[in-house]
């Protein structure tokens, strides 16, 4: 069996011209982007179809094209992931090199005849472990690194949130977040402060921001500004201020969900 060096077999996948370098050599992208967007049972088909859509068309924009060719380098890198539960992670669309309107329209192709799924629990830290490996396989290629969370619920399944947040901001990695918010709570462990939630819990890094959605008819636009937000690296430039009080636990999903298995009479 033949083995190929770890950088030429990064370039062979990426599509990249592999050219015998120092090690510290120049990256050749300025971002490399995962998208991971929840698909557990709180998110319904509605909801599914108006995430993957918001995504099809905001690699389809000609300002987002116009936001990677105006980067250093002009290449960026995307994969787009959907997860659910601690062990359900699914790469839908792999490692892309994006550099102009061929390539972006070609990525938003292919996710848009992938077909959609349901999944069951809500684990967001295993979502970002999982986004922060394949980041460290293409991590010596490029500027910046961006994880793109989105989802509609809290952490109940997995480690605690914050944990893989912190350690993964540690590296080196932005986590950005989606709270989708365009229905009311249902199960136990939703919240109408998800977006508190999502700033408190799940966001981090160098200019980490997060972007509710709490009205449909907005969803693709606001999903089309996040995306050139992190091609172009703009951050969040001020604190998001919120009433007194209004911080959140982020241990609330877990607690909900241990609770929900406990006898009647040892529920709180």
């Amino acid at each position: 069996m033949l083995h190929l060096p770890r950088s030429l077999r990064l370039c062979l996948f990426l599509g990249i011209p592999f050219i015998v370098s120092p090690a510290n050599a120049e990256p050749k992208l300025d971002l490399a982007l995962v998208i991971a967007v929840d698909v557990s049972s709180s998110m319904d088909p509605h909801e599914q179809k108006l995430q993957r859509d918001g995504f099809v068309e905001a690699f389809r924009s000609p300002l987002v094209h116009k936001a990677i060719q105006r980067g250093a380098l002009g290449r960026i890198a995307v994969t787009y992931v959907e997860w659910s539960s601690m062990d359900d992670q699914i790469i839908v669309v792999p490692w892309t090199v994006i550099d102009g309107p061929d390539s972006a329209s070609s990525f938003s192709q292919k996710l848009s005849f992938q077909p959609t799924r349901r999944g069951t629990t809500t684990s967001i830290s295993a979502a970002l472990d999982f986004s922060a490996r394949l980041l460290r396989e293409i991590e010596p290629e490029t500027v910046r690194q961006v994880i793109d969370v989105s989802g509609d619920g809290t952490n109940n399944d997995g480690r605690p949130v914050t944990d893989a947040r912190d350690q993964i901001a540690a590296s080196g990695v932005t986590i950005n977040g989606l709270p989708v918010m365009i229905k009311d709570p249902e199960a136990a462990w939703d919240m109408d402060i998800l977006d508190i939630y999502y700033r408190d819990c799940v966001i981090g890094g160098m200019g980490a921001f997060m972007q509710p959605i709490r009205d449909v008819s907005q969803f693709a636009a606001l999903v089309e500004i996040k995306i050139l937000r992190e091609v172009s690296g703009i951050g969040d430039q001020h604190s998001l201020v919120m009433p007194a009080g209004m911080g959140v636990d982020c241990r609330t999903g877990e607690k909900k969900e241990q609770e929900d298995g406990l006898p009647a009479s040892k529920k709180p």
